[in-house]
This record gives C-alpha cells, structure tokens and sequence, in this order.
C-alpha cells in the first residue's frame, strides 16, 4: 500500500510515540479527524511505523494524504523509523518535536533540553485551552505533574511511576501478589489481595496526585486549574479531589498546535 493512493489536503498527521502505547491522530486546523492507538512494541521498522499510518488513514475513512506530519517520540530506538515512515506519507518533511524547536512555549527550566517532547506538547495543548496558570497530570507509564505559572512559563514539576509500573512492581517483587486489572475498588478496605492491591494502587494514585496538587498550589501560592490526560486517565480523574478537566487527547492536539504555529 503506498503513499500514491492518498489525494493531497491541509490535514496534519501528529504521532506521539509512548513508552506503552502509541498514538496518532489526523487534524484538520483544530478539529480532530480521528484516531487510533496501538501498543509500543520493543523493535519498529519503518516499514511497519507505515503500515500503522496507513491503518489509521484507512479507519477515519480519509483517501487524503496528509500535508503535513509532526511527532513526539520518547523511545529513542523508534525515531528513526518513525521518521522515515511520516516522510513517505506527507507532503512535507516531518517535525520532529525536540530541543531547539519553536514551540512558543517559554521554559523556566534549568536544563530545558531534558525535556520530553510529550510533556511539551501537553503543555502547549493546555495552555492553549485553559490558559495560565495551569497544572496537567499525564497518567500513563509515568505520572507526570507539569507546572505553568500565572505568567505563562513551563517552571517544571514532578516525574513518578506510573499506575501500571506500581502493579508491576508488586507482581514482580512479591510472589504471592498478583498482578491485578487496574479498576476502581468498591470500597477503600480492600476485603481481599486483590482488592487490596486495586486499593494501593488505584485509589493509592489518586492519593498522591492530590496530595502532589496540594503541595504544588502551596509552593505556588495559588491553585491553578487541573488537566487531566493519559492512558490511565480515564480511571483516576474521576477520583481525585481537585476539578479536574479530562483531555485523553490532550498530546496530540499539543502536537496539532505546534505544527500550526511553525506553519504560521
């Protein structure tokens, strides 16, 4: 299946490659089209990072090529495959999100390289549509917390394991735990390991965003509003004592509006 088949149009295809999972989303300016996820594997080649593009393109039902393609990669191993794979199915050469890149977002950071491209489109994205100040918790492999000050400047935040990692952990580490589905308990006392276990780690989340919120707002001297994204997302806002906006696409629509801006 080759790029050929694909009629041009003004859409941008964004890719935000994750430790889990990947996903990628076709824009149109500000509306998103459609899209898919699917898991990271260990080892990509181009020819596969393609054959997931033109799935995508195929299930939002689209026979247009996209004008433009832009990605977010944490793996380093994939971003050449990915990279070659965008620029066979775009009109024009893939941005790549990294350092030196004009995202017009100011970092107030002591080492703003360090950055992981995913936590900057996140950023753009919810600024974008909350404003300043604003703090967005990402819940994937890791919990992210980024921080965005009253004047509008990335000033850093917090990195811990992610929900799935703690499980893990306990299923790896101790014999006897098993590694247990990531669901709301019915109750905070867990009745049994499994229970137990959904408690810990779960309600256990919810617990340390919280209080990490609380912690933030007071260094801050305010409580910005709350962004809430990522894999695991979907199952711990809803417990969290903070409002909170949910925003499952929250990285890709920071992808979108980067592209946008450098295409200004």
């Amino acid at each position: 299946m080759g790029s050929e088949r694909y009629e041009r149009s003004g859409n941008v295809l964004a890719v935000d490659v994750a430790n889990g999972l990947t996903r990628l989303g076709v824009f149109d300016g500000d509306e998103l089209l459609g899209s898919w996820e699917v898991s990271t594997p260990r080892h990509l080649t181009a020819d596969e990072a393609r054959e997931q593009v033109h799935d995508v393109l195929d299930r939002i039902d689209t026979d247009s090529r996209p004008q433009g393609a832009i990605l977010s990669c944490v793996v380093p191993t994939h971003a050449g495959a990915w990279t070659r794979a965008l620029a066979s199915v775009a009109d024009s050469r893939p941005v790549v999100v990294g350092p030196g890149l004009r995202t017009g977002l100011r970092m107030r950071l002591e080492n703003p390289g360090d950055v992981g491209s995913d936590r900057i489109a996140n950023v753009v994205a919810a600024r974008e549509t909350v404003g300043a100040p604003v703090l967005v918790v990402s819940l994937g492999t890791t919990t992210n917390i980024e921080v965005v000050d009253d004047s509008g400047a990335f000033v850093g935040g917090a990195i811990a394991p992610g929900v799935m990692l703690g499980a893990r952990a306990l299923d790896e580490a101790a014999a006897r735990l098993p590694l247990v589905e990531l669901q709301v308990p019915r109750r905070a006392v867990g009745r049994n390991t499994r229970e137990a276990i959904q408690v810990g780690v779960v309600l256990g989340e919810a617990a340390r965003v919280d209080g990490l919120l609380d912690i933030m707002g007071e260094e801050l001297g305010y409580a910005p509003p709350v962004v809430v994204t990522g894999h695991h997302a979907a199952v711990v806002a809803p417990l969290l004592r903070h409002e909170a906006r949910l925003d499952e696409q929250l990285t890709l629509r920071g992808l979108a509006l980067i592209w946008g801006r450098l295409r200004a």
